[in-house]
């Protein structure tokens, strides 16, 4: 039987695009989400771009209109931090404490969406003010007053990093990004796009640091006077951004003595190690078929596991999860990635003469395309992604040939094996 009441903590995509898709499966039970920020649900994805730049407001980052959550009857408490969790014989206690003060309510069912924390770096000096993150609208309106102030070092080569670099060199400020590994992007792209991404940064004016270790925040003046490397280099700042990842939170998954590695485990229904509780979003990881776990940070993955779960609590049928995509805007470099690398076999890499700044990667796992990198080449990545989605999986040698438009050679027959990201 569906249940009565259910809380979600968090507001995040993944929890506000649940509360909506369970009501609209014709749910009429009390829904509540929970929020430890003390505005309302918004975008994240512009922080580090529109939002640095002022091309965006408060308000047009919102998720949903002010009304819209009264109106589908969905209580939304803000500014409440949720300290325990607690199974009864009924479903679920939580107590919360906000500026109001403590509060405990009982619930049918649980849903986690407590998505991620920015991790921290441990170095001297790092506790200065001027020593930023970005994860909310919090630590991007610190930034936003920032990025104009002088150089800005960026510790980590991942996408959050990438992108406030390339915004901040086109608002004129001088930019180092230093990475710890032997390229950028090493856990999320292949070094042919990591290759084609430092290329273009540095072409814009930023400079790119490679296997080097910061070792302390340097001060003088009450300020930030610079980045020590291990070599012994002092890289010059004013403002220094920490972006080397981040941190499910998952301290209320413990709580319940739930299955955690690297984020709340849940199958692919959303379903956590209790076969109760639901989890969604940031906080979530799941078994691949290697046996490992691997953990999807995206509004594709929040949107769909929001229905998925959705689906579950309503009793219907849930909908079968889509491949897996993502973007990366970086200046005027646009990342699309749809599939996942995983234990690919081979790679293709076609270009274009004309379109020098076009590029796509093809990643193959045996004959059949699993995942595929498009820079600069939207128009190939809605028809690769279009292509996977329906199971197509040709191999190397069909998409090889660079003179003929991947939409043509994906539409062009070959019957190709069931995709499996």
């Amino acid at each position: 039987m569906p249940p009565r009441s259910v809380v979600v903590v968090g507001a995040s995509h993944a929890a506000v695009h649940f509360a909506d898709r369970l009501r609209e499966t014709g749910f009429t039970g009390e829904i509540t989400l929970v929020s430890h920020e003390p505005r309302l649900p918004y975008q994240r994805p512009p922080l580090s771009k529109g939002w640095l730049k002022g091309e965006v407001t408060s308000e047009s980052l919102l998720l949903r209109d002010p009304t819209h959550y009264a109106d589908k009857e969905i209580e939304l408490i803000t500014g409440a931090r949720v300290e325990q969790v607690t199974r009864t014989p009924a479903g679920i206690r939580i107590e919360f404490a906000g500026e109001g003060g403590s509060c405990t309510r009982e619930f049918d069912r649980l849903v986690l969406a407590t998505g991620a924390r920015a991790r921290t770096l441990a170095l001297p000096g790092s506790e200065h003010p001027d020593v930023v993150r970005l994860r909310d609208l919090g630590h991007a309106s610190v930034l936003a007053d920032r990025v104009r102030k002088g150089p800005i070092v960026v510790i980590g080569g991942g996408f959050v990093g990438l992108e406030v670099a390339a915004t901040a060199r086109t608002l004129g400020t001088e930019v180092t990004v230093i990475e710890a590994g032997s390229r950028l992007l090493g856990r999320s792209v292949g070094e042919v796009t990591a290759e084609a991404l430092r290329a273009a940064h540095r072409a814009i004016g930023t400079d790119i640091v490679l296997d080097a270790q910061p070792t302390a925040i340097t001060i003088a003046d009450n300020g930030i006077r610079g980045v020590r490397l291990d070599d012994g280099r002092e890289i010059t700042a004013t403002t220094v951004l920490v972006g080397i990842g981040a941190e499910p939170r998952t301290e209320l998954a413990f709580q319940l003595g739930l299955r955690c590695a690297g984020g709340v485990v849940v199958d692919n229904r959303c379903l956590t190690s209790d076969g109760r509780t639901l989890a969604i979003g940031d906080c979530t990881t799941r078994v691949s078929p290697t046996g490992g776990h691997y953990r999807l940070e995206s509004v594709d993955n929040a949107t769909t596991q929001a229905e998925v779960a959705a689906a579950v609590l309503a009793g219907s049928t849930a909908p079968v999860p889509a491949v897996p995509w993502f973007w990366s805007d970086q200046g005027d470099q646009k990342l699309q990635i749809v599939g996942l690398i995983g234990d690919h076999t081979s790679v293709v890499v076609r270009t274009d003469p004309d379109k020098p700044r076009r590029r796509v990667a093809l990643y193959f796992a045996g004959d059949g395309l699993v995942a595929a990198e498009c820079l600069n080449a939207p128009a190939d990545f809605v028809a690769l992604r279009a292509a996977l989605g329906r199971g197509r999986r040709p191999g190397p040698e069909e998409l090889s040939d660079s003179t003929v438009p991947l939409k043509k050679l994906l539409t062009s027959g070959g019957s190709g094996a069931i995709a499996r990201p």
